[in-house]
């Protein structure tokens, strides 16, 4: 059953702040210039060529392709898979760093494409505002343990329970001034 599956979008938000899922999910459905700050704003205008389909017309280029992994329980959308390369892509607007919560999202769409019968040899993060590329490594089976784990606790997430408080992430969340477990300000106010 497809609504037990976790979107791969949201297991980077998990490791920024567990509750943040949550808190999604309460807002789903409103106002999101009322909720979204710059850096969602600008990572949704630089996903829409992909999420509209028109990134490219090469025939060695699949875009926008609907995932999922019946043995982790994931669904999402890949961004770019370079049949030639072999290579998965994941576009990010930018790169500073690459967190775990990104890795995550890159191993579970690769995960993904190689349950649905595709063929990667290759990984990587393409940073739009930079046009740089950064290569990553392809997970192995330690690898898919760590993510079948992290799956794991994401499912077992209770949103009652306590969360630890980091509070330069807490200013830089957009649910900040909504959220129930801090009272201070987002860097976006």
């Amino acid at each position: 059953m497809m609504h037990n599956y976790i979107a791969i979008s949201t297991l980077n938000d998990f490791i920024f702040c567990p509750y943040s899922i949550y808190l999604h999910n309460v807002y789903m459905g409103g106002d999101e210039e009322l909720v979204h700050a710059v850096p969602q704003t600008r990572g949704k205008v630089a996903h829409g060529t992909i999420d509209n389909k028109n990134y490219s017309s090469r025939k060695d280029e699949i875009t926008g392709l609907p995932v999922y992994c019946g043995e982790l329980g994931i669904v999402g959308n890949i961004d770019i898979y370079k049949t030639k390369e072999k290579l998965l892509i994941e576009r990010k607007y930018q790169i500073n760093e690459i967190y775990q919560g990104q890795i995550y999202q890159l191993w579970a769409e690769y995960f993904c494409m190689i349950e649905m019968g595709y063929d990667v040899k290759n990984l990587a993060f393409y940073a739009i505002s930079t046009n740089k590329t950064f290569p990553a490594a392809v997970p192995n089976e330690e690898n898919k343990k760590e993510l079948q784990d992290f799956i794991l606790k994401f499912k077992q997430f209770d949103p009652e329970q306590s969360i630890s408080i980091n509070t330069n992430k807490c200013t830089h969340c957009i649910y900040c001034a909504l959220c129930d477990k801090v009272d201070i300000e987002n860097v976006y106010a």
